[in-house]
């Protein structure tokens, strides 16, 4: 295993077809544009495709751009159908847009912006093209998680929506840590399956468009340039590694190295112990299922039905 990882070590990609979500900008924007470059046929998911397309047009390789908008399950269901249309078979879906510390608002379904866009949206979609996964040999989902899982962070099944009240830090956390809890469901539901597998990954910090909505005392951080932050290319590189290291497992977390992991080339890392509870994420996954009205192709494990139905 490579101490250092990079983009060098990417194994070559060609007859792959990957799906990044917000690849217009920032992170994703690197991820596919490293993807691209060893070969794999891209889709760049973003909601403006005229910056979708102006992106597009400064990578190499075989690229394209399809409109999502992850604020809305009808364009969620749009992109799925054109997404399925188009290709018959999809190796790397890349859930990795995302907003952050939004003001208080609701998605064009009445979702909390972060919690519908960050989780509810990407759920969505990866139930909708998880079809197109499920035959294809070494095929992955990825989801960019974030160290904010970890502040002020708990599913609020009593106020999903910040209906009750409001934090933007606290909204964000939920949301980051419900992108942790539905990988770690999806690859226990994925298990048997034996292609398919969930990773996740979180990129530090980076200095991105995604701090526009932070403090200003946040966004001063950015300004201080590498001694704080990495770069979008850096801060891409744990997805990268998740998405295409033949090491990686299902149901693995890479981050940067780094102390605290902030910046740093990527590793295995470990999510906060919350992540990992078993019971809460399954009743994340059945409310996510109610609410975004999309069911997996995938049934529960066993051994999880069995939990809830002791003989």
């Amino acid at each position: 295993m490579a101490e250092k990882w990079t983009t060098a070590n990417i194994p070559d990609q060609r007859g792959r077809v990957a799906v990044v979500t917000g690849a217009n900008t920032g992170l994703g924007y690197e991820t596919a544009k490293a993807l691209a470059e060893r070969g794999a046929s891209v889709v760049l998911a973003v909601r403006n495709v005229e910056k979708g397309q102006q992106a597009a047009a400064r990578m190499t390789g075989d690229v394209t751009v399809q409109a999502l908008d992850l604020t809305s399950l009808d364009s969620v269901r749009t992109a799925a159908a054109s997404l399925r249309s188009r290709f018959d078979r999809l190796d790397l879906l890349i859930n990795n847009a995302g907003v952050m510390y939004t003001p208080k608002q609701t998605t064009r379904d009445g979702f909390e912006m972060q919690f519908g866009t960050n989780h509810l949206g990407h759920f969505a979609l990866t139930g909708l093209l998880l079809d197109l996964m499920l035959p294809v040999p070494g095929s992955r989902v990825v989801t960019v998680s974030s160290v904010g899982h970890r502040i002020r962070a708990a599913i609020h099944f009593d106020d999903l929506q910040g209906e009750r009240s409001y934090s933007r830090f606290a909204a964000y956390g939920q949301s980051k840590l419900s992108n942790l809890m539905f990988t770690y469901e999806l690859q226990r539901r994925l298990a048997t399956h034996g292609t398919t597998v969930a990773v996740a990954a979180h990129p530090g910090f980076s200095s991105t468009e995604l701090v526009r909505n932070s403090p200003a005392a946040l966004r001063l951080l950015t300004w201080l340039g590498p001694l704080i932050t990495q770069t979008p290319a850096m801060g891409a590189l744990p997805t990268l590694r998740a998405a295409t290291d033949p090491a990686a497992l299902g149901g693995q977390y890479y981050g940067p190295g780094g102390r605290n992991e902030v910046k740093g080339h990527p590793r295995l890392v470990t999510s906060s112990p919350e992540s990992y509870e078993v019971a809460v994420q399954q009743r994340l996954w059945a409310v996510s299922e109610d609410l975004t009205g999309v069911k997996f192709p995938i049934a529960e494990s066993r051994k999880a039905r069995d939990s809830k139905n002791p003989r």
